[in-house]
């Protein structure tokens, strides 16, 4: 299920300047990100963006997490 999630995210360099994108359109997985981790729900951002589906958005938390996975983190958190 995870590898036909990922397929909704699309990298083009042509659009939002080759950042991840939702299905080749301009709203970015940090957008929806930053919308939930700003309290959104998803059933906000999907009344505020129609043409996104339920799926989008957890395809954006997948990518997320995928990279998360796969990449050092360098941020200094408080302690």
């Amino acid at each position: 299920m995870e590898t036909s999630v990922l397929e909704r995210i699309t990298i083009k360099p042509d659009v939002c300047n080759g950042k991840p994108t939702v299905r080749g359109m301009r709203i970015t997985v940090e957008t929806i990100l930053q919308y939930l981790s700003a309290g959104d729900t998803i059933n906000s951002i999907l009344e505020a963006y129609p043409f996104l589906e339920k799926e989008d958005i957890q395809a954006c938390i997948a990518f997320a997490l995928k990279n998360l996975s796969t990449t050092k983190n360098d941020i200094q958190l408080a302690s």
